[in-house]
């Protein structure tokens, strides 16, 4: 079966759970977790749940582990927390929970963001993976890194990501 077939195959509208990493972020100036749910639901997908946590790993594990058990939950996109200054522990954290990796998501992330910002694109450690049969996706939370990560990668390819991890 070609990859236009599986495409064709896999649910068109999804149950995705958002989560925005950040100590200083509230639902009001939460750009970046807002730019999701507003690009899910142009894409036709439903926002299952939209939360901020502190950089706390225990906080961020806790939510995670909670939407990845919830069968309703198709995929979880995590926003923030994927840089490299001591509270940036998100990818570590989401990492743990991850029963495959998915290290093309991050390395095509990084090149097309060197695209936009140059060797400064090397600064983020964005990463995906399956946990059980959910997809998880980690992307720094500036509007231009969402943008360009939901756009380019997690929107063309999100329902195809979830028929692969639910078969």
């Amino acid at each position: 079966m070609s990859v236009s077939q599986h495409q064709q195959s896999a649910k068109s509208s999804l149950q995705v759970a958002v989560l925005t990493v950040s100590d200083t972020r509230t639902l009001e100036t939460d750009k970046g977790g807002g730019l999701v749910a507003e690009l899910l639901a142009a894409a036709g997908h439903v926002v299952a749940d939209r939360e901020i946590v502190p950089d706390e790993p225990l906080l961020v594990k806790e939510l995670v582990t909670r939407w990845i058990a919830d069968h309703a939950v198709d995929a979880v996109l995590v926003t923030g927390g994927t840089g490299i200054s001591a509270r940036d522990t998100t990818c570590e954290t989401v990492v743990g929970l991850m029963t495959k990796l998915l290290p093309g998501y991050g390395e095509l992330f990084r090149m097309l963001s060197y695209d936009e910002i140059g060797a400064a694109a090397m600064l983020s450690r964005a990463v995906g993976g399956v946990c059980d049969q959910t997809i998880v996706l980690t992307m720094p939370g500036s509007t231009a890194a969402v943008r360009l990560a939901m756009e380019k990668l997690i929107l063309p390819e999100l329902p195809h990501l979830v028929h692969e991890a639910t078969k």
